[in-house]
């Protein structure tokens, strides 16, 4: 994260389950282009521009929404 903003180098990594007898597709909102954003997809979006400059680990996304991201922090010790 550079400013908030993601960068993508090197390129994420992307693992994608496959659930047998499921729903694999893409969501239903990926053909439009003008939607609400889920509460999920705001606070993701908070999360990245409140970290600024730094690392984020792994988003992991639950039937299309964000559910859960781990970011890199440095520990500062005390003076």
């Amino acid at each position: 994260m550079e400013n908030g903003e993601p960068v993508f180098h090197p390129p994420p990594r992307v693992v994608r389950e496959i659930k047998f007898g499921g729903e694999n597709g893409p969501r239903p909102e990926f053909r439009v282009e003008d939607f609400i954003l889920k509460a999920q997809v705001k606070e993701l979006f908070t999360q990245l521009s409140d970290l600024g400059d730094g690392i984020v680990e792994r988003i992991e996304v639950k039937h299309g929404l964000p559910f859960r991201m781990n970011v890199e922090e440095t520990i500062r010790q005390r003076k």
